[in-house]
């Protein structure tokens, strides 16, 4: 769960050098990120999972899921990796024209979702075995902490990452990530292998057996459709925050990518701590549903001001982040350890897929909205990184020309892209200036101007002898050359956040009212929900 949580993230601080590099839109990312859940809904293989792992139990189910981890994350290496040629694309229902390695990227990602959602519910299962009746809560508190220290390894090394390597260096890891996470199940199934013969002699009253009229009452169960809702809602609106949260802190705050990739870690770094101690508190103490609509009220309170503009200082958006991640780990701390107590043991398994399902139309359809949303509201970003990225691998395509010099193709594309990166980055970070509306922009001139400005600031005296002294000189003067003419251009390439941050703000109220559905719930049927796990 810690390489499936590294990876869900590991592009999402790399978002600006896809832009860049790749040519990919908000747009595109938002298709990206959305396509986690693509078979999990459209193929029902979530619900597969749950009804396969209720049958055929938790080694066989988590082995599978864990191996077909490995080859989502192989394929979106390969995807990003694979020279494609130029405006190559697809169309596709819904969706429209697509690049082809946005598509294969994202069908990468669709089978990893495949195999991380059918691990999340054997892991879960897995804790039910072993502590129901115990520290269940605690239990599970304790593996979303180690899941969440993959998300925040991702937010803080990703950006690192690609800029000392290439933009396919957070995938690249990953795939070690996900290797080692195979190897960490097979451990696990002797394990358990071990607890079930040291329980041989232990009799215990045998269970029906599941059949498949069990989803029926499943999804019969009000308080079932409660904490499913819940769910959408309360994770829609962190993970997906969590997908463009770089990106939006750059661009709103005016911080260096460093700092930008390291304000988001803040959220996963509390919950690590938090959720297994307020799991330990529900353990003992109960108050199930009343921790999940505290949770609820301070998501509502972290969009809410992140939303307003003038509040624009660094570390504020870093103190609505660590509020965000206390709310982060009150929530999941009570919702899990909640269904096994409206939910028979022989179909959890089916129960933890059928909220997993549910979920992932959410995590599916809102980064997808978000992506329009923040295309369509400012349209003229993408386009303004495109020119600046053409116009840069031009002057380095000159500059080389005109001294004789031939360099490897791979290091002259790392360099154009920490050179397109780095001017982008400066100028949302340090400029400020009322951009020009786009229909005054001519593109082909700013191009030219660009190219021409970098070229006549080069200059053409001895570069060195070496490939690197040559890509650091040009490097050096093609960024701050760029620079100069963008800004006095005035391209407009910052992203305005304001209506998706407003759309969290959203789920967060719709969240608590769910919230408080549940506890009504609890209260009608006695469930326990208030009370505490462990048994006296």
């Amino acid at each position: 769960m810690f390489g499936a949580y590294y990876f869900n993230y590991a592009l999402s601080p790399v978002k600006p050098i896809l832009e860049s590099a790749l040519g990919w839109t908000s747009s595109d990312f938002g298709v990206y990120t959305s396509a986690y859940a693509w078979f999990n809904v459209y193929f029902l293989m979530l619900i597969f999972s749950g009804i396969i792992l209720d049958r055929l139990g938790i080694k066989i189910t988590g082995l599978g899921a864990t191996v077909l981890m490995v080859l989502g994350t192989g394929v979106n290496y390969w995807a990003i990796t694979a020279p494609f040629p130029a405006g190559a694309h697809v169309t596709l229902p819904l969706v429209g024209d697509i690049k082809t390695e946005v598509l294969l990227s994202s069908i990468g990602f669709a089978i990893f979702g495949v195999g991380s959602e059918a691990t999340g519910i054997t892991v879960s299962k897995a804790i039910v075995k072993w502590f129901k009746g115990k520290e269940m809560a605690l239990a599970m508190g304790l593996q979303m902490s180690i899941a969440r220290l993959g998300t925040a390894l991702a937010l803080a090394i990703s950006l690192p990452l690609a800029l000392h390597f290439t933009y396919r260096a957070p995938v690249a890891f990953a795939f070690i990530l996900m290797l080692l996470g195979v190897i960490a199940f097979i451990t696990y199934i002797v394990l358990d292998t071990k607890l079930d013969k040291s329980e041989e002699h232990i009799e215990v009253e045998e269970e029906e057996p599941f059949r498949l009229r069990d989803i029926v009452m499943i999804i019969s169960n009000k308080a079932f459709w409660y904490i499913a809702i819940l769910c959408v809602l309360f994770y829609g609106a962190v993970f997906p925050f969590l997908f463009y949260a770089t990106d939006f802190i750059i661009n709103k705050y005016h911080v260096s990518p460093s700092l930008a990739g390291l304000i988001p870690s803040l959220l996963p770094f509390g919950t690590i701590f938090l959720t297994p101690f307020f799991g330990g508190i529900y353990d003992k103490k109960g108050k199930g549903a009343t921790i999940m609509i505290i949770g609820a009220v301070m998501l509502i309170v972290v969009h809410g001001f992140l939303s307003i503009p003038t509040l624009d200082n660094w570390i504020f958006a870093a103190a609505m982040v660590v509020i965000l991640g206390i709310a982060f780990s009150l929530v999941p701390s009570a919702m899990w350890p909640s269904v096994p107590k409206i939910i028979p043991e022989k179909q959890l398994g089916t129960a933890y897929a059928v909220i997993f399902f549910i979920q992932n139309i959410g995590l599916m359809l809102i980064p997808l909205l978000l992506g329009v949303v923040l295309n369509s509201t400012n349209p003229n970003v993408a386009p303004n990184k495109t020119i600046i990225r053409k116009a840069v691998e031009m002057s380095y395509t000159q500059a080389l020309k005109k001294e004789n010099i031939t360099l490897d193709a791979k290091a002259l594309n790392i360099a154009i892209e920490k050179t397109t990166s780095g001017v982008v980055d400066s100028i949302v970070e340090s400029a400020s200036y009322v951009p020009t509306p786009q229909s005054e922009i001519n593109p082909e001139k700013v191009e030219n101007s660009i190219v021409s400005s970098n070229l006549n600031m080069l200059g053409s005296p001895e570069m060195g002898v070496t490939q690197e002294k040559v890509l650091d000189k040009m490097g050096s003067t093609f960024k701050k050359a760029t620079f100069e003419v963008v800004t006095k251009e005035k391209l407009n390439i910052r992203y305005d956040y304001q209506y998706d941050i407003l759309m969290f703000t959203l789920l967060g109220i719709l969240a608590l009212l769910f919230a408080f559905l549940l506890k009504r719930e609890d209260f009608k049927k006695g469930y326990g929900l208030e009370k505490p796990n462990i048994e006296s």
